[in-house]
């Protein structure tokens, strides 16, 4: 599918419909490569931020870790 969009003063582009329909989301990526800019979907922006998430721990041993931290004089 190739189609045409205007870029205006401001920077902003519409999407047309069917575009929207294909990428099947409402955040995009784009990615720059030389003169070619690809536009991705993001599912969901924790995707969009996995790549820098750490370890997964459930929030139960997080806060247990931060008592710790406090009760010991790690943490004011």
């Amino acid at each position: 599918m190739a189609v045409t969009a205007t870029i205006t003063s401001k920077g902003q582009i519409t999407l047309p419909r069917d575009v929207r329909k294909a990428l099947g989301s409402n955040t995009v990526e784009f990615r720059v490569d030389g003169e070619t800019v690809l536009l991705m979907p993001i599912r969901s922006i924790a995707g969009a931020l996995g790549k820098y998430a750490g370890e997964k721990a459930p929030f139960k041993k997080i806060r247990g870790k931060v008592w710790e931290e406090v009760a010991g004089g790690e943490i004011r």
